[in-house]
């Protein structure tokens, strides 16, 4: 097979994160209560646990990713580019073995992850009139409570 040395290596990463995902504990605060806890504290475990769950999702991504491409391979579709159909160079394959796509076809664009405020920034700042900006990002509504604005 073609991809031989690839599905290992897939297969070997794979079985890494189920074997990790079997070990893992689960992440709990070190104390009893939170009554004389200093804030900082509170913090520390609460930091942690994010931390651990954007692991544990990140981990759970890359195997669904290694499972669609396992499953290409199994089809025969792999190495294909799945939006245009043109081979995908085996230098890409190597890199990042779970891709489907060509690098032009691949999602690498950072600002379609941009938040929406940006546009409106962007859009004011483009105005000679720069006197309406703030009301214009306020429009969207802010943090305050309905009690702030009487």
């Amino acid at each position: 097979m073609k991809y031989e040395k690839l599905k290992k290596q897939l297969l070997e990463r794979k079985h890494e994160l189920e074997e990790h995902e079997k070990t893992q504990e689960d992440l709990e605060s070190t104390e009893l209560s939170n009554y004389d806890n200093h804030p900082a504290d509170n913090a520390t475990d609460l930091t942690d646990q994010h931390t651990q769950q954007a692991l544990d999702r990140h981990e759970e991504e890359e195997l669904e990713s290694i499972d669609v491409a396992l499953q290409a391979m199994d089809e025969g579709t792999y190495g294909t580019c799945a939006v245009c159909g043109k081979e995908i160079p085996i230098e890409r394959l190597e890199i990042v073995p779970t891709a489907l796509t060509c690098v032009d076809h691949a999602d690498q664009s950072p600002k379609d992850h941009r938040p929406i405020e940006e546009k409106i920034l962007d859009a004011a700042a483009e105005r000679e009139d720069m006197d309406n900006s703030f009301e214009d990002v306020e429009d969207f509504g802010s943090s305050d409570s309905p009690a702030d604005k009487a």
